[in-house]
């Protein structure tokens, strides 16, 4: 019997300080810090969530690696996120990489935090089938892509402006609700008729989207309507919640059939923060039995950032000995490759 390969993986892009075990492809732990101090803002502060990463990192990576039962000398490799994302959020995960592996003279891996939201599929079972198309969607990023094996990925389109998750935010926002204002209104969208209100859509070419101007009709209906009646947010919360998300999931849903229809492909996933939206699944799960698709949604532990889909891409490099060099250096804007 060979030696296991056991990886940790450490993600830090944003605000969530993640650490994750894998073994011999498994997951075998999966720890997540998340901060609360950015509630206060109404959105993530940069300077504040590098210095909690700077507090967290070191108890996360040994809960992680705790629960895992492994010590750190028989860790096969360590892997980070390089990015995309925030530039002093993946500075602190990318040098603790570097400085474990370089201590214990072991392979680094660096990965790309797309990536890894597409591959966090690979996780459980049942896994896609190649070519397979992918919705991702999170706070910062909302993408197509067509993947043909697990690192061959292009992308079919894109967001020209705001992401759909940066959309519920703000649009939260403007309701007065909480951030991260996504799963407030997915919650309040369950008690609200998703008909009642109506809103301009984006008319973009191909599979790209748009959602700035979505965002600036509701602010300008809303101003409108408080003009009338300085309590409609609060009389219409949870209808305007629900007519909120049923047209931004119909502004994705609608790309992503068309994409499947041009390209004949029926493997079709979602990942990312806002494939944990309630509605969305939904959409995607409807959209299969109609159109005879293989539907894939990540468990709700790997849908927003985490270490385990990053430790699953590094599992799938370690197998083809990707490796990095320690002349790495995160990169805020790192694309697709």
């Amino acid at each position: 019997m060979g030696k296991n390969t056991i990886i940790l993986a450490i993600e830090s892009s944003c605000d969530d300080t993640s650490a994750a075990v894998i073994i011999n492809g498994k997951i075998a732990s999966n720890i997540i810090a998340t901060q609360k101090v950015h509630e206060a803002y109404g959105g993530v502060v940069p300077e504040l969530a590098s210095r909690a990463h700077l507090q967290h990192i070191v108890p996360t990576v040994a809960n992680a690696l705790a629960q895992a039962q492994v010590q750190k000398n028989e860790l096969s490799a360590v892997a980070f996120t390089q990015g995309p994302g925030l530039l002093g959020s993946l500075l602190v995960g990318t040098c603790f990489a570097k400085g474990l592996a370089l201590g214990l003279n072991i392979p680094l891996i660096e990965i790309n935090h797309l990536q890894a939201h597409i591959l966090a599929h690979f996780i459980d079972a049942p896994t896609p089938e190649f070519p397979m198309l992918c919705l991702t969607v999170s706070g910062g990023h909302t993408q197509i892509v067509r993947l043909d094996s697990h690192f061959e990925m292009h992308i079919l389109g894109q967001t020209m402006d705001d992401a759909a998750g940066e959309a519920f935010d703000k649009i939260g926002k403007i309701m007065g609700l909480g951030y991260p204002a996504g799963a407030i209104i997915d919650a309040l969208s369950a008690k609200g008729d998703a008909d009642k209100f109506s809103f301009s859509e984006p008319q973009i070419p191909n599979y790209d989207f748009s959602f700035s101007g979505f965002k600036t009709s509701f602010l300008y209906f809303v101003q409108k309507e408080t003009a009338k009646n300085e309590d409609f947010i609060a009389q219409n919360l949870n209808d305007l919640c629900a007519s909120v998300q049923r047209s931004i999931v119909h502004i994705l849903m609608k790309k992503l059939q068309k994409a499947a229809q041009d390209t004949q492909i029926k493997h079709i996933a979602i990942a990312g923060g806002v494939s944990a939206n309630g509605g969305l699944r939904k959409a995607l799960h409807a959209a299969g039995e109609k159109n005879g698709w293989q539907t894939y949604v990540p468990a709700l532990e790997y849908c927003t950032d985490n270490a385990a889909m990053i430790a699953m891409a590094a599992h799938f490099k370690f197998e083809k000995n990707d490796f990095s060099t320690h002349y790495c250096a995160p990169n805020p804007r790192l694309k697709m490759s």
